[in-house]
Parts: C-alpha cells; structure tokens; sequence
C-alpha cells in the first residue's frame, strides 16, 4: 500500500507519562526518527497547544523529501469532532501515527477534560505509558496498576521505562509490569547526551543547536534497548469514522503574509491551512528581508523576538515597512512575539532596550519576568456570540501601555476573567493570545 492510500485500518499509539519530566518528548521524537529511518510514512501529534513540540515532531519525523507536519490534537481549543476529523484525515495517510501527551496522562484543564486520556480515548489509541524508573523498582506496580484500573476507556498498552540504572534495575520494574498486566516495552538507560536544552518558554529551537543530532542520537539510545517490533504489533488502531467536510473555496486574489523566521516561528499548522483558504500564503522574514511583501493581511507569529532583539531593531527598514502598513489601515494580527515586535521598545532582561515598529503604545520588558500560562475563552465585544479559543504563554510583559482599545472579553477555563487584552489600532489586531483557528477561524473573517 502505497503512502498516498487512504486507510481505515493504521497503526498509532500515544505516548503518556504520570508527570512532566519523565522523558515523553524524549522518547517520541526518538521513535519518529526511528520509523522514519524503516522507510515508514510517520504523522506526528501533539495533545495539548504547545507549538514547540511539533517543530521538532516534524524534524524527527522527515526523511529525504518526504515530511509532514507536526499536528496539535486540542479538546479546549477545538471540538471533538474536529479532534476526530483531524487525526483521522491525516493518520489515514500514514503508516503509523505517534502522538505525544500533555503533562501528566489525566492531567486537563477542568480535571482530566482536554488531558492525554481523554484524546486517547477519543480517538481509540493504545498509551504507551514512560515510566520515570531511576529511583525506584517494584513501587512500579501498585503505579501502574492505578493507571490501567482508574479509567476503564483508556487502554494502557505498555510501558517504556526510563533513567534505569542497570539490566539488573530493569528485571524489577519489569516483573512489576507483568504482575499488573502492562506489557514491558524495553527501558532507556540514563544517558545525558539525548536531553534537548531547554529555555525560559520551552525547548531550545534556536538554529545553532544541533538538534538532528540529538534526535539521531536518541534513536540509536532507544533502539538498543526498547522492543521496536512489539511496539509496532500493539500499535495496530481503527481509525475512527468522521464526516466529511465540504472544503471551502478559496478566495480569489487575497494574499496572506505570514511572519516566519528565527524570531518568529510558534505557528500552529493548522492556522495556516484555515487562512489559505483565504488566499495564497506567502512566508516573510522580519529579521531578513527588507520589507513587507505586497499582501491583504499580514500575520505576526510569536516566537522569541528577545533573542533576536538586536537584528530586528537594526532592520529598519523593515520596521519601517510595518509601520507604514499598519498605520496606513494595513489588516495586521499580532500574537505574543509579534504583540512586542508591534510596540514602541523592548527591554531585556540585562536592561539593553531596543526600538521596535512603534505601531502600538505600549513597552514589552524581560525583566521581572513571570510565567503568564493557561488555557483562554476570547469573546470580542464587536461581534456577539462569538467565542474563540487560544492559549497564553510567555514570559515577557507589558511595562507601560498607553491609551489603546481593548476588544474582546477574556477568561480562563475555569471561566474567570483574566486581564489579557485584544488590542485593536486602526486595522492592527494584537494579544499575547495564540488563538487557534483550524475551527473557529472567525478572526480571519474580520479581516476578510
């Protein structure tokens, strides 16, 4: 069968931890580079909204000329049926599908709502659970046990453990498994040399990080001692039946440019497919290029424009070239990194301060810094009825804000206001929001 053909019968798994920590994107992105390597069609998934993650899912998972993207399974950010239509048209076009968890496997925004097992269960997956062993050995079962009895729809399918010290270590946490009837999978020994550095918003992306090395070694550390072959036999999933969607034509002529570079690059995959059913997408650099490409609406992504403050401060003609749009009327979204990219100055966090675009009063500072994270409910106050769903996550803040219009409406999951603003100047939309668009795309019709 070839890797083009339609499947209702596939293989897929996903990977789940009691904790963070305990070495889930570890061993998912060494098992996308290993069936990769067998010449396999690999489509990755993420639960949960990290857009980290699914850059290097997707760098794991290439071979040659082959890639595909690495894809956010979200039950807060989107429906279930798209969760379901989502996995099942992308999975049904490979040969095996990895997703990695969020957290720990129960862990969701309202209790085990929107968690790992609750995608697991959503869409029949077998977990494959990674077990943090270093410090432990038969405490393993009574774990494991609780994992394979507390939720009779989620099936626990084996277990990878982790950090072990020996052979030896691994004989006992592997007579605890088969004492609970969780299949052992294999282990990894402790190895320091296959740990991705991480920064202050995640994993380290930054283009001098040798990070097709690291994936490689994890695989060659995962394949010495994890049963490959038992893995792919447990593997084995129906994908779940969904209705088709009737596609949405494309709008003649529009044109959508979409900030990517170094600096900025947390894009979900599936915000660029709902706005190229607008218009042609065109990728543009504001580290790089000299100014905006001719477009109906330009896209600001996040990202880490503090690590690249300098450059972008020294592209004038660039910040130049945005200000001009915007405040020509130009339809601009901003989200986090392009929201500080957008205001007067940024400061780091050693107090070096460097001018931005200038397009919005306000001052975004790294000093101080303090995690902003969750999950949010958006409601513009211009459109009733409309909710849109996103995620907040960052480090850096506003310092001085000016007088600027706030637009919308924003809570929490647990439905409790929180002071994040929708920003609107002129035809210039921005937040520290990353709003998700794959379903509710209702921003784009502002604009369009």
């Amino acid at each position: 069968m070839s890797s083009n053909e339609v499947r209702t019968q596939t293989r897929g798994f996903l990977v789940a931890a009691p904790s963070s920590g305990s070495g889930k994107t570890t061993i998912t992105l060494g098992l996308l580079r290993l069936f990769a390597r067998r010449g396999m069609s690999v489509q990755p998934f993420k639960c949960g909204p990290d857009y980290l993650d699914t850059m290097l899912h997707a760098m794991a998972a290439s071979t040659g000329n082959t890639s595909r993207p690495g894809l956010n399974l979200d039950t807060f950010m989107a429906s279930k049926q798209h969760v379901r239509s989502l996995f099942a048209r992308h999975a049904s076009t490979a040969e095996i599908s990895v997703v990695e968890g969020v957290m720990g496997l129960f862990d969701g925004a309202e209790k085990s709502d929107g968690s790992s097992a609750e995608i697991a269960a959503l869409l029949g997956l077998p977990v494959i659970m990674v077990i943090d062993g270093s410090k432990m050995a038969y405490s393993a079962a009574p774990m494991l046990y609780g994992y394979k009895n507390f939720d009779p729809s989620v099936k626990i399918a084996g277990v990878i453990f982790n950090g072990v010290g020996s052979a030896s270590h691994y004989s006992y946490l592997e007579a605890a498994a088969k004492d609970v009837g969780v299949e052992p999978l294999g282990y990894l020994p402790r190895n320091s040399d296959i740990t991705i550095d991480e920064r202050h918003l995640g994993l380290n992306t930054s283009a001098e990080y040798d990070r097709q090395g690291i994936i490689d070694a994890m695989a060659d550390h995962i394949e010495k001692t994890v049963n490959i072959e038992r893995l792919l036999e447990v593997a084995r999933i129906e994908l779940p039946e969904v209705e088709k969607v009737q596609a949405r034509t494309r709008t003649p002529g529009k044109v959508i440019a979409v900030a990517r570079d170094e600096a900025f690059n947390f894009i979900y995959h599936d915000n660029i497919e709902a706005l190229s059913r607008y218009g042609e997408v065109r990728f543009f650099s504001p580290l790089h290029d000299e100014k905006l490409p001719e477009a109906d609406l330009v896209y600001l992504a996040g990202g880490y424009p503090e690590l690249h403050a300098q450059a972008l401060a020294e592209n004038a003609s660039m910040r130049k070239s945005v200000a001009a749009w915007c405040q020509s009327g130009g339809a601009t979204w901003a989200e986090c990194g392009g929201l500080m990219y957008l205001g007067q100055r940024l400061t780091l966090a050693d107090g070096a301060t460097y001018p931005m675009c200038g397009v919005l009063d306000l001052d975004t500072t790294m000093q101080e810094a303090r995690l902003t994270l969750g999950y949010r409910k958006v409601y513009p106050t211009e459109t009733e009825g409309v909710e849109l769903r996103g995620h907040e996550f960052h480090y850096s803040r506003i310092s001085r804000q000016g007088e600027i219009d706030t637009i919308a409406e924003v809570r929490n999951a647990r439905d409790q206001e929180v002071p994040t603003s929708l920003f609107r100047v002129g035809n210039t939309i921005a937040s520290y929001l990353h709003l998700y668009w794959g379903e509710r795309d209702n921003l784009a019709n502002w604009f369009f």
